[in-house]
């Protein structure tokens, strides 16, 4: 699933390459996607894409209307299985709603745009055409965005006191803190030195500091890291900046880039999995299911 990293990557690729143009054409090949009905999307034809922005994991294009106002936003989420993919020069044929992966075509006056698509038989790509970005619910509660000034070590403290749960799943919980996914909330615990398990009512200041330092710290590297690739590029970027996430079985890196002489273990579950460094976060004890273990914390 694209994370804050991709998407804020996909935002920039956005402004520079749809921003100043006007829509040509919106035409919807799979009904399921769309989650709003008025706008329309055709509503967005002959508008200027003012803008290209992110909530979280949501992409927003800004589209003010050929009669003027106010703007549209085109919001989207690409989910698990989702994708935007650009070209320079969209095929003539129209889009014909039926089983292709492609789910959303917006086309630009110059010939180029892009196709939102999503792989797989399990749909949950979302576009929406509101007024206002918060009129999507899952954009209105979303939480603290990680990489602005408002997410502090304090803050952080508060939404850990907040509720007694493991620190991946307040990590990933788009309601608490905005953007950050299972791959990224792998990422940031080896940096922390944490298990993912750990409760979040057990940490203390210097332990909150540490998990917020690389938070900032693993989004920013992963950001810089993306900056500038086209949006064909980012999947696999992705994946050979990672540090644990998906390298069950191989070395460790070490939290601070220093190899630690371990390697990367997984626990699993129903629908995912989670990578960590035993070495670096469990005090060299290895989890075990988490049905049949205690927690480590």
């Amino acid at each position: 699933m694209p994370e804050l990293p991709e998407v804020e990557s996909l935002a920039a690729f956005l402004r520079e390459r749809a921003v100043g143009r006007t829509v040509a054409g919106v035409e919807v090949g799979a009904i399921s996607a769309l989650k709003t009905f008025r706008p329309a999307p055709q509503d967005l034809t002959g508008g200027e894409v003012v803008s290209a922005g992110r909530h979280g994991k949501w992409l927003d294009l800004g589209i003010r209307p050929p009669a003027g106002g106010d703007a549209l936003h085109l919001v989207f989420h690409l989910a698990r299985a989702g994708w935007l993919r650009w070209s320079e020069s969209l095929p003539a044929t129209p889009v014909r709603p039926g089983r292709s992966p492609l789910a959303l075509r917006v086309r630009l006056d110059d010939g180029s745009g892009f196709d939102l698509t999503e792989a797989g038989t399990r749909k949950r790509l979302a576009v929406s055409v509101v007024t206002d970005p918060a009129d999507v619910p899952q954009v209105a509660t979303l939480g603290v965005e990680p990489l602005s000034p408002e997410f502090t070590p304090e803050r952080l403290a508060e939404l850990m006191a907040a509720r007694n749960q493991q620190v991946k799943g307040l990590l990933r919980d788009q309601g608490t803190i905005a953007g950050i996914g299972n791959a990224y909330s792998d990422e940031i615990l080896l940096v922390a030195r944490t298990s993912p398990f750990a409760l979040t009512r057990s940490f203390d200041t210097e332990r909150v500091a540490r998990l917020h330092a690389a938070t900032v710290g693993v989004l920013r590297e992963a950001v810089a890291a993306s900056a500038g690739r086209p949006a064909a590029e980012l999947k696999d970027a992705k994946r050979r900046g990672m540090r644990v996430h998906g390298r069950t079985g191989l070395p460790c890196p070490g939290w601070d880039g220093v190899p630690c002489g371990d390697t990367v273990h997984e626990v699993s579950f129903a629908d995912s999995s989670l990578q960590y460094c035993p070495t670096c976060q469990t005090g060299g004890t290895p989890l075990a299911d988490r049905r049949m273990s205690r927690l480590l914390r």
